[in-house]
């Protein structure tokens, strides 16, 4: 399946209780409605087939038989295509009725799982009329003559994804049969399941479901029973969920008098990703406590012809700033919890050290007003006075009237002491000393200025006996947009796993919390000013010119690569293909494929750069540290990268 996709549905089919003819009729609807939406995968409830509700009509042979029928027929319906259908059923086995899981494609039963757990309190009366699974005594059962597999020892392998199933019941229990199934290689699960509603109930089964997908590091689909079979003193919502690695994907409505159908492009490339870079799993998957051999059933034995779903179709959505959370409310208490950490990091530092002075370069920009606002947020908790914050004003070539007032103004603001070095004398010295002509605005321009000011707050660091805080992001050590030996360098850097599309919303946070007008005009403004280093001198109107993402690209495009390169390893083209899907009216396909390439060039480029960065730390899931999360070295090539994104 392209990009590692498979298409799953959860659906609902209307049910009559006792009813399996009609029963059948909506199945084979709603199996073909999901073959027509490309669905390689459907779940479908509980003893759908008859209707979980009947009762002692279970002991019926007239039911039973008719139930076994409709299988038949069910399975019947998947010939001809690439569909797999779990749908459940009572079916007997040397005497025994089983809930069973009933796995079908092309045309046949492929296997039998029957449910492991039975309540029988409360409402629920299972072990009445039907046998847990580890009283099973076969491991095969016959479905209308036909010798199928059967047990809980039952993979099925959908073109290369193995598939486990779990029925209601199963899920609720401390160690679920999904969760040996993910021991053992599944990468999906899914659950069929009739559970009637209760007040809360709904929301602690959504937690569950999301949790199990988790901790199994799995996908999880999750179909349960309809109004159809409301009956008596119960009531049952159809509740239809699909989960990936800790996130819904897709849930369906709930308390529909229709058919249901939920659908959801679930990533499994990733699951494989993750539980290699998890050595814990493997650990857990080693270990002799409940591990099992389970059968492998091919379900798919000849791989589909059908035309494959690009990132336009997608039936997922692709967040273009994975960093940031999309909700308001959410995505000020990461914020909030974000400057906690990285003060609680500086914190250490200063006590550890017995340090209680600080010096920051302040250029008025979204950095250095993030380090600063961190500084000040440490200083309080020790109860240090903020005057043992130095912020450092080092206006040069290309400062602006903006930011440099924004910056006085931010240290005034913030009771922090503050030094003004203008850098252009001492840099135009070194021009000549080293031969370079002051007209000619090269690298050497703009590095020999970056150095003066690391230079100025090193040495006023060691003056006063404090140490220099560093301001550069996750973004920019990413691209290697720093001077070696530059603002590369610090003696601790609080941004260091900060991105920069974060970075602006941090900033705005503080602003918003904060409580004094002017301090959060000011801030607001920082935030609101172009991102740029201010190394080139200002245009005629005395503007910046020279604007960072006009030079390395938009830092959205740049997190959203650094996020599926390093979170989630995943190839070029597929980076790029849910690029086009997440700024979809925003940027074409040769902008994003041209500032890929520029991502990757820089990425394997600068990693010299992140070797030696300083200490700094940890806020989120991706990190550059070399003692850390990233460890890469220095020389190695980007071939292979370039050649597959130059390809695209």
């Amino acid at each position: 399946m392209k990009h590692s996709y498979i298409r799953i549905g959860a659906g609902v089919p209307k049910v009559r209780i006792a009813g399996p003819d009609a029963n059948c009729d909506s199945i084979i609807s709603l199996i073909r409605e999901a073959i027509h939406k490309n669905c390689r995968l459907l779940v479908l409830p509980e003893l759908c087939v008859t209707g979980y509700t009947c009762g002692d009509l279970f002991r019926q042979p007239t039911l039973l038989d008719a139930a076994q029928d409709a299988c038949i027929r069910i399975a019947k319906a998947t010939e001809g295509t690439d569909i797999t259908v779990a749908f459940g059923a009572p079916l007997r086995a040397e005497g025994r009725l089983f809930n069973c899981g009933v796995i079908a494609s092309q045309g046949k039963i492929r296997g039998v799982v029957p449910k492991s757990y039975l309540p029988s309190y409360s409402e629920f009366y299972e072990r009445r009329w039907f046998a847990p699974s580890s009283e099973a005594t076969t491991d095969e059962i016959i479905v209308g003559n036909k010798v199928c597999p059967f047990g809980t020892d039952l993979l099925f392998d959908i073109c290369g994804v193995p598939v486990a199933v779990e029925i209601c019941e199963d899920l609720w229990v401390p160690v679920s049969p999904g969760s040996l199934a993910s021991k053992s290689g599944a990468l999906v699960t899914l659950n069929l399941s009739a559970s009637p509603e209760s007040i809360g109930k709904h929301e602690y089964l959504r937690n569950l479901v999301v949790s199990q997908s988790a901790r199994c590091r799995c996908i999880y689909a999750y179909s349960s029973a309809g109004a159809g079979e409301s009956s008596t003193d119960l009531v049952f919502a159809g509740s239809t969920l699909i989960a990936e690695d800790g996130r819904m994907l897709a849930e369906g409505e709930r308390f529909s008098r229709n058919v249901v159908l939920t659908i959801a492009d679930a990533d499994y490339g990733h699951l494989y990703t993750d539980r290699q870079y998890m050595q814990t799993f493997f650990e857990n998957q080693q270990s002799r406590v409940d591990v099992r051999h389970y059968r492998i059933i091919d379900c798919l034995p000849e791989r589909s012809n059908r035309e494959e779903y690009d990132s336009s179709t997608l039936l997922r959505y692709v967040d273009p700033h994975p960093f940031v959370p999309a909700d308001e409310s959410r995505r000020s208490e990461r914020c909030r919890e974000i400057l906690t950490i990285q003060s609680a990091g500086l914190v250490q530092r200063l006590e550890a050290t017995g340090c209680r002075r600080v010096t920051i370069g302040i250029s008025g920009g979204l950095d250095s007003t993030l380090a600063l606002l961190v500084a000040v947020r440490a200083f309080d908790t020790l109860g240090i006075e903020r005057r043992g914050i130095t912020g450092i004003t080092m206006p040069g070539f290309g400062t602006t009237g903006r930011t440099h007032r924004n910056a006085t103004a931010l240290m005034r603001l913030l009771g922090v002491s503050q030094l003004e070095i203008p850098i252009a004398e001492a840099v135009t010295g070194h021009f000549a000393d080293i031969g370079h002509d002051p007209a000619c605005h090269d690298l050497t321009y703009e590095n020999c200025q970056a150095r003066e000011r690391t230079q100025i707050l090193m040495d006023h660091a060691n003056k006063t006996g404090g140490m220099v805080i560093g301001t550069g992001d996750l973004s920019e050590l990413a691209l290697g947009w720093c001077t070696y030996n530059g603002d590369q360098m610090s003696m601790y850097g609080v941004n260091a796993s900060v991105p920069k599309t974060l970075v602006r919303y941090l900033v705005e946070t503080y602003a918003r919390d904060c409580g004094d007008k002017s301090l959060s005009d000011a801030l607001l403004d920082i935030a609101a000013t172009p991102i740029s280093p201010e190394l080139i001198p200002a245009d005629e109107n005395g503007e910046i010119a020279q604007k960072t993402e006009d030079i390395v690209g938009p830092y959205e495009l740049h997190d959203f690569f650094i996020y599926h390169t390093l979170r989630s390893a995943f190839p070029p083209r597929k980076i790029f293909s849910l690029a086009l899907n997440a700024f979809e009216g925003r940027y074409d396909a040769p902008t994003v494929k041209k500032w890929l390439l520029t991502f990757y060039r820089r990425f394997f480029g600068q990693q010299f750069k992140r070797s030696c960065m300083p200490d700094g730390p940890k806020v989120g899931s991706v990190c550059l540290s070399p003692r850390g999360d990233w460890r890469m070295p220095s020389d190695a090539s980007a071939r292979l990268w370039l050649n597959e994104a130059e390809a695209l």
